[in-house]
């Protein structure tokens, strides 16, 4: 692979998804985008570049950019963020939204599903609490094709394996084969769209909760601040972002400020004070 034709394809990237690639990743573009080449009928990682460049065939584009940004996840990943979703967030939001009854939750960059799904759970678990209730999970993707499997709910053994408690697999799956299909009381309270996190997400509404977990650190400083300014535009004051642990506002974002005591959980700034101290116990 020549300089010249990473350069084209990581800046490509870069614009269409905020992916950032330094130069030492080149062996990951080829590895993955092999296949994209042999999809279009053509011997490699070479061939599919110049018939980009000379084309610009949108269809080619969009395999690259799937391609690319498909990334791995598992249910319950990380399971600290989902305890303190369960003993601190949703407590916080049944007491402030006990006049409304409704909560909106983001699931952002949420792959092939098990993040906004492990909330679906945990959500049904609560059981009588949330009668009468009106919760919204709208999960999001740029990948149609990874939000494709995600709207099936389809599982190999060993995605049901990693972090899903074997109690839940068993009241919330059915097995079929060497499959496991999450089940439709659980499927049908996620809705997936398909969404780029480089635009403004005004058209998905207002949410109380956002999921934004290992994410940013595949963007470079300035998209990281856009991204998280564009979150804040659609969080009440008294909203929770959550990051991946290895993230951060610092430096990037005067919005959010780590609630204190709960890492990976973000509330909301204003005139330079955090809102939501109600949640910092």
């Amino acid at each position: 692979m020549n300089v010249s034709d990473f350069d084209f394809i990581s800046q490509f990237l870069k614009k269409r998804s905020g992916l950032v690639l330094s130069q030492d990743k080149a062996y990951l573009l080829e590895s993955r985008l092999n296949p994209v080449a042999r999809k279009w009928s053509m011997s490699g990682f070479d061939e599919l570049v110049q018939k980009v460049r000379a084309t610009n065939d949108e269809r080619i584009l969009n395999d690259i950019t799937e391609a690319m940004t498909t990334n791995e996840s598992f249910f319950f990943r990380d399971q600290k963020p989902f305890d303190q979703f369960k003993d601190l967030v949703l407590p916080h939001m049944l007491e402030k939204r006990a006049s409304s009854k409704t909560i909106r939750i983001w699931s952002a960059a949420c792959s092939s599903g098990q993040e906004p799904y492990t909330l679906a759970m945990l959500l049904k678990e609560a059981g009588p609490a949330l009668a009468g209730w009106k919760i919204e999970i709208i999960a999001t993707d740029l990948s149609n094709e990874i939000l494709n499997k995600a709207k099936e709910g389809v599982y190999t053994q060993f995605e049901v394996q990693r972090g899903l408690p074997i109690n839940l697999l068993v009241k919330y799956f059915q097995q079929n084969g060497d499959r496991w299909q999450i089940d439709s009381s659980i499927r049908n309270m996620v809705t997936f769209k398909s969404f780029n996190l480089l635009e403004s997400p005004a058209m998905l509404g207002k949410f109380d909760i956002v999921f934004c977990r290992n994410v940013l650190i595949y963007f470079d400083q300035p998209t990281k601040s856009v991204v998280l300014k564009n979150i804040a535009k659609q969080m009440p004051d008294d909203g929770f972002l959550y990051l991946g642990g290895a993230e951060t506002v610092l430096g990037i974002s005067d919005e959010f400020q780590l609630i204190p005591g709960k890492r990976g959980i973000y509330g909301l700034v204003r005139n330079g004070e955090l809102v939501n101290k109600a949640a910092a116990v």
